[in-house]
């Protein structure tokens, strides 16, 4: 209790014993319905990431079918599932929430999370850092209930400070709302749907506590706090990840360890390297594990440099504050692929050549407002497998470049996220994205679940090829303890073979990638070693974006 207690001394000096008291009750209210238990990060750990209606089926609601499709097609690849917000909303689908504690019943109720939840590990998201406009708290905010006052943040828009305030997108910082029939200008980082919460309140504070409690009371193991570099804003500074911030983040994880110790806390935060794994604190107090948001973009634009020197030597800088933190590592998700975190990593123009692929391949850009009035990438808006080869390129091929880069995710140190577009083998839809006019919609594209059971019944279609190799590599990787997300990693590059060696204990594993289009020469690490994937002895050579798991 030392921690929290001067935690909210920082944060709410003069309200601390107030404050303490309410936490106690809260404590003591989910301690009756949550029971403890252990939950360790294994080998066997991988994160399915889906809507709640991403697998659509006219006889069913959402929730329902993605229980179907993960049972019938992912039992045994996976066990765990990220449902992205399945709350009522008003936008950005999902993430402008009206109702933190309610199940949008287009995708069904809590009884169907609850059923997912028997077989399945679950991630919920925290969309913590903003509500939806529509919300009860913020309409009570506009109607100047006492309940929700100061909910929200006002402030003057022609405040020269605000211009010191980081961006994340090219939207207005502050949004005119009619307050009891006056002008409000109130804080929304990501649009006029979505306003920014309060911390400096402690009402907010504690009602963000409780939701967290109540999301672990309905079956979540795993709680994705959304946005949150954002979350305290001081006037005069940037207003990301200011220390207010971090402490708020510690103090939760330290009351979630009073009544729920086996929860994983995870981190998004789409920011520069260094930045983001900030949210690790000190290894004990902050997340369990953080997005590794360098890796998407950086094993793309090794693909299409086919060179692995720069992807080597910041594989080999990763650090973590403790043995009981970890990567959270990916390849695609709802959002775009963002660029940010090659900050510091490549150059600014070798990061617009990559925003270029993506446009040449059919996808789109997203970009960011810069201090100095300029503007430049953020997010590019492009299916995972279309940004790394041209759809016009054969079948063979893109499904090669694609299952590589797979596998580098896959065996890297962490806990994996698949995202349901990459195990089916999705492209772009160009259609979804120009019809909405939402460019992350382009790798958004709801699934109906006749359509995708005869995709995958045909064996020679690139869908099936994909799913059927990407199926064999999560069984794979689940059986092997060497992939133990605490297990140790070395990174080297033999003739431009990127090498991970992974080791838990007394297993290692060497895991072979040529990033390049030409043969490669592996040399002595291969001898004496089989591959664990095609069960055959291994040779020095690798082909053509060849990938290995060597025993």
């Amino acid at each position: 209790m030392k921690e929290i207690k001067e935690n909210i001394k920082f944060l709410y000096p003069n309200r601390k014993e107030v404050i303490l008291s309410e936490i106690d009750k809260i404590v003591n209210h989910y301690r009756k319905v949550i029971p403890k238990g252990n939950f360790e990060l294994k080998e066997d750990d991988i994160v399915l990431i889906a809507y709640a209606d991403s697998f659509k089926d006219e006889k069913e609601k959402g929730l329902e079918t993605l229980n179907k499709v993960c049972s019938k097609y992912l039992k045994g690849s996976i066990n765990s599932v990220h449902i992205l917000p399945f709350y009522p909303f008003t936008s950005d689908d999902g993430f402008s929430v009206v109702d933190y504690k309610e199940v949008n019943p287009e995708f069904g109720d809590w009884i169907d999370v609850g059923d997912l939840s028997q077989s399945f590990y679950l991630m919920f998201d925290a969309v913590i850092n903003h509500i939806s406009k529509s919300s009860d708290w913020f309409q009570g905010y506009l109607r100047e209930n006492p309940k929700f006052e100061n909910f929200f943040i006002e402030e003057d828009p022609n405040n020269p400070e605000l211009h010191k305030v980081v961006r994340p997108r090219t939207l207005p910082l502050l949004h005119k709302y009619n307050k009891n029939w006056k002008d409000a200008f109130v804080w929304t980082t990501f649009s006029e749907d979505q306003v920014d919460l309060n911390y400096k309140n402690p009402e907010v504070f504690l009602r963000v506590l409780d939701v967290l409690f109540f999301y672990i009371s309905q079956g979540a193991k795993l709680i994705r706090l959304d946005a949150i570099a954002f979350m305290w804003k001081t006037l005069g500074t940037d207003c990301i990840h200011l220390e207010e911030t971090h402490r708020i983040i510690q103090t939760y994880r330290k009351i979630i360890d009073l009544v729920a110790p086996q929860t994983v806390i995870i981190s998004e935060t789409n920011v520069p390297h260094a930045e983001n794994i900030s949210y690790f604190g000190d290894g004990f107090n902050e997340a369990h594990m953080v997005y590794n948001f360098s890796l998407p973009p950086l094993l793309a634009y090794s693909l299409h440099k086919e060179n692995i020197d720069v992807l080597t030597k910041w594989a080999n800088s990763l650090q973590l504050p403790s043995e009981k933190t970890c990567f959270f590592n990916f390849t695609a998700s709802h959002d775009g692929i963002g660029v940010r975190p090659l900050q510091g990593i490549i150059e600014g123009d070798e990061i617009n050549d990559l925003a270029q692929k993506a446009e040449e391949h059919g996808g789109f850009v997203s970009y960011k407002s810069n201090p100095d009035g300029s503007k430049s990438p953020y997010e590019l808006n492009c299916n995972y497998m279309d940004l790394l080869t041209n759809p016009k390129e054969s079948d063979e091929i893109r499904m090669q470049r694609f299952m590589l880069t797979q596998s580098a995710m896959l065996c890297m140190p962490g806990v994996p996220g698949v995202y349901y577009h990459s195990v089916f083998g999705s492209g772009n839809d160009v259609k979804g994205a120009i019809e909405s006019g939402i460019n992350r919609r382009i790798n958004r594209q709801k699934l109906y679940y006749s359509e995708l059971k005869e995709r995958l019944e045909d064996s020679e279609s690139l869908s099936a090829k994909i799913f059927d190799c990407y199926s064999k590599l999560l069984k794979i990787r689940s059986a092997e303890k060497a992939f133990n997300p605490m297990g140790k990693a070395n990174f080297s590059n033999v003739d431009g073979v990127f090498i991970i060696e992974r080791t838990w204990g007394d297993d290692t594993l060497y895991c072979l990638h040529n990033f390049s289009g030409e043969e490669k020469n592996a040399g002595e690490v291969t001898a004496g070693r089989t591959d664990v994937i095609s069960g055959n002895k291994s040779n020095t050579i690798l082909k053509a974006y060849e990938f290995r798991w060597l025993k």
